[in-house]
């Protein structure tokens, strides 16, 4: 039977309101979620009455049944529950909350104040117990109290989950992070270390705690590290970014597996204390700190102090560190009154392989023509690249020259053996200039360039030797800058002449055109031919200006020419590797002629076979667009160069002209030349055009006639003239009647 009992308050419904009225709930216990139980409907409604006027919107549940269904839907801070009810009872409640570990608090509204009532209620989970009948009152402030406390619980709750939730993300963070965190005690032990020691140095954390820190630093850096794993400051005097080596299990690349290594760090460690503020010898726990893996930093340190004081093809070193090994060698030999040697190395032939094998094969060259010098030296001598085919040897202490001579002597030896790469069988030679400390100077840069001064000697008679420095040379290399100067002032100074050299058909004798030769007409030593210049102009970078003046000048002369008449004539104009491998020398070029009212057909260039192999895919490109626009391209000095059919084929060329060389050889005791006949028939099976240089005599003439050349140029006709005298030669033209009398008498024979 259910137990009865009335609210414990007299009077009418306005005085009930105004007992609550005054003291409104706060708003955030207004919030809560309230369950009120019970099997009769009146005393349900009345304490539902009672919550709304004390601030409360409660569910009602009416009977056990309703109650399991309620709490099973939504989650409820407080419920009050009669514990006396027919079928399901509140006990069943009861047990049901603490089965499904619910968190509400359950306050027993009850008329069975029995001991044992009391007491089972309060073991199933009952937060209180109120004896119906009940004080407004006091079930308010029963039901408040468990409130607060619902608050309070959940306050921690949210509040352990924080803690919880904040230590997992700390301990992620410190395991996860990409440097070592680690903590020591007073005497140097890990009491803490995170997981990325296992990966970094492949030591387990386990192994590792209660361990000295030593057991993870390298031998070499032992002393280095007692400071840092031992600090005791803290803040801006702590240790910051200290570089030490530690040991590690593990091998990150190559063959060194199962091999210790070591692995740079950079630290940073600060001592820990119990209290902050008192910070004494007694308080020290220990020391905190992390270490970050900077092994890629100084890897790429390495390389890149590598490549500062090295040659990158090669490996040597470059010439800055020779001249640091140079200067200390130079110290020692001053201090201890000894001698040194400086040798300059410029390889023979180098140049031709380049030019005709490309680059690739020329690095290749290099690099064996370094392990072959290489082999040549003696323990403490120095072998640098100086830049390009250079090369330089320093000699730290030498007794007499005759050392010198023995080391030399090897190196020409050694590098006159061929060298076989792909199948080419290649040949190098070396010029070496040689200059002894101190006669041939007291410095690094006087010893460098005075044996690069006696190098150049044997360059000019004849290579592959060596020669020692000597004060005479000094002259003439003084005589050599001295040309240089006066050449770039002759250049300011519009010192440079154009002089033009016929070139005459052999089949009637009219001029078809003429080539533009330079010529330099000193102020004081008048005309120089351009043998005596043209080199120091190509080594200094001179030529390109002197070919686009003399390009100009050519162009401006032959447009006079044939506005006079001679529409026919073309001029020849010679071109440089150096400006041919410009940025926009086509544009340039095409500019030039188009300024000077030409049509690209009145041009022709002339271009030598080694200056064609130089840098294939970029000058292919340009000669082609040069031909697309109607330039002829000639090859000049054919023969003495790579002479490839595949070349001739690969290049857009028209023509080919027969070097002097070849010409030379023709003799009138020769029924015929074999080389020039080679020639003529490749000419005519590519359908090239022919012309011989330096024809000078009748024989050489009637005997390339009789062989079907098209053209010649020489002596016989003209020696290179200005621009007024090639007018005449136009207008006269005496060479149509030396061709048809020298072609009567080549048929009268």
């Amino acid at each position: 039977m259910s137990e009865s009992g009335a609210v414990g308050v007299s009077g009418p419904r306005e005085s009930f309101s105004r007992l609550f009225k005054a003291d409104r709930v706060q708003p955030e216990m207004a919030a809560a979620s309230i369950l009120i139980v019970d099997d009769k409907p009146e005393l349900l409604n009345s304490l539902y009455q009672l919550l709304l006027l004390s601030g409360y919107e409660p569910d009602k549940a009416l009977g056990g049944t309703e109650a399991l269904d309620a709490l099973g839907r939504k989650q409820y801070d407080v419920v009050l529950l009669d514990l006396i009810m027919p079928g399901v009872n509140g006990h069943d409640v009861l047990d049901f909350a603490e089965a499904q570990k619910l968190n509400c608090k359950i306050i027993v509204v009850s008329g069975d104040s029995s001991f044992s009532g009391v007491k089972h209620a309060l073991r199933c989970g009952a937060f209180d117990f109120v004896k119906k009948p009940y004080e407004a009152g006091e079930l308010i402030a029963t039901m408040e109290t468990a409130l607060r406390q619902c608050k309070l619980e959940n306050q921690n709750r949210l509040m352990a989950d924080k803690l919880e939730k904040s230590e997992e993300l700390h301990r992620f963070i410190v395991n996860t992070s990409p440097d070592l965190v680690y903590m020591l005690d007073r005497n140097g032990c890990f009491t803490f270390v995170n997981d990325r020691v296992e990966s970094l140095l492949g030591f387990s954390k386990e192994e590792l705690i209660g361990r000295h820190y030593t057991e993870i630093v390298d031998e070499d850096h032992l002393d280095d590290a007692r400071s840092v794993f031992n600090e005791r400051r803290t803040g801006e005097r702590a240790a910051r970014n200290i570089e030490l080596k530690f040991r590690s299990r593990l091998t990150r690349r190559g063959p060194r597996l199962f091999h210790a290594q070591s692995l740079w760090m950079e630290l940073t460690a600060e001592g820990v204390y119990s209290d902050s503020n008192e910070r004494t010898r007694e308080n020290f726990v220990g020391t905190y700190g992390t270490a970050r893996d900077i092994s890629e930093r100084k890897e790429a340190e390495e390389v890149i102090n590598f490549q500062a004081y090295h040659d990158l093809l090669t490996h040597l070193p470059n010439r800055a560190l020779l001249k640091d090994r140079l200067s200390l060698a130079i110290t020692h030999a001053r201090r201890n009154k000894r001698k040194l040697a400086v040798m300059f190395l410029d390889l023979d032939r180098f140049k031709l392989v380049n030019d005709t094998l490309g680059h690739t094969m020329g690095d290749r060259l290099l690099k064996a023509v370094a392990n072959r010098l290489q082999s040549c030296l003696r323990q403490g001598d120095t072998l640098s690249r100086f830049g390009g085919d250079e090369f330089t040897l320093l000699l730290p202490e030498v007794r007499t020259k005759d050392d010198v001579v023995v080391i030399a002597s090897k190196i020409l030896d050694r590098l006159n053996s061929p060298f076989v790469i792909d199948g080419h069988e290649l040949f190098v030679g070396a010029s070496i200039g040689i200059s002894i400390y101190p006669e041939a100077g007291d410095s690094e840069e006087s010893l460098i360039q005075n044996a690069d001064i006696a190098m150049y000697q044997v360059k000019g008679r004849g290579k592959n030797g060596y020669q020692f420095f000597s004060e005479e040379m000094n002259h003439k290399f003084s005589t050599r800058l001295s040309l240089e100067r006066e050449l770039r002032n002759g250049i300011a100074q519009s010192e440079l002449l154009v002089y033009y050299q016929p070139q005459v058909s052999l089949q009637d004798g009219h001029i078809t055109g003429v080539e533009a030769l330079v010529r330099w007409q000193h102020p004081e030593r008048g005309l120089i031919e351009p043998a005596e210049f043209l080199p120091v102009a190509e080594e200094t970078g001179l030529i390109t200006q002197i070919d686009e003046y003399v390009q100009k000048q050519a162009f401006a002369d032959l447009s006079s020419w044939r506005n006079s008449g001679f529409r026919d004539v073309c001029v020849s104009v010679n071109l440089s590797s150096t400006q041919l491998e410009q940025e926009g020398f086509v544009d340039r070029f095409v500019g030039a002629m188009k300024s000077a009212g030409l049509m690209p057909e009145a041009v022709k260039l002339e271009i030598t076979e080694n200056t064609l192999m130089r840098d294939m895919e970029v000058i292919i490109p340009k000669l082609k667009e040069l031909r697309r626009l109607g330039v002829r391209i000639a090859i000049d000095d054919f023969g003495t160069g790579y002479s490839s059919l595949s070349y001739l084929q690969q290049f857009p060329i028209q023509t080919l002209k027969i070097d002097r060389s070849f010409v030379c050889d023709i003799r009138a005791d020769q029924s015929d030349a074999s080389i020039i006949n080679a020639i003529v028939a490749m000419a005519r099976g590519l359908k090239l055009d022919l012309i011989a240089e330096g024809v000078e005599n009748r024989t050489q003439l009637r005997y390339l006639y009789s062989q079907g050349c098209s053209e010649g140029q020489g002596y016989i006709f003209s020696k290179p003239v200005p621009a007024d005298e090639i007018e005449i030669l136009l207008k006269e033209n005496p060479f149509e009647a030396m061709i048809r009398r020298e072609q009567l008498e080549s048929a009268t024979v």
